[in-house]
């Protein structure tokens, strides 16, 4: 089973989230299916099932490699780079 090599270099604390929407698909008049807070720096962006995807966007231009859900609820995490729930 593949595991995640990331999650130790996380922030000691969660960062606060930047928005409580995804700001990129609100600019572009788009609608989010679910949000994705980067645990890195805290930018909200939508998911994969979204038209646009900004949340796989952000780790692609930034690198930041673990997001967990935003959705009310839930608290899994993912690592974009190992493809992996942390």
């Amino acid at each position: 089973m593949k595991q995640c090599t990331h999650a130790d270099a996380l922030p000691p604390t969660e960062p606060a989230p930047l928005s409580d929407t995804c700001l990129e698909c609100q600019a572009a008049g788009s609608h989010p299916v679910q949000l994705r807070l980067c645990l890195d720096c805290g930018h909200v962006g939508c998911c994969d099932s979204s038209q646009l995807r900004h949340a796989t966007e952000h780790f692609k231009e930034t690198g930041h490699p673990i997001m967990r859900t935003f959705e009310p609820g839930e608290s899994w995490r993912w690592c974009f780079v190992d493809h992996v729930l942390v």
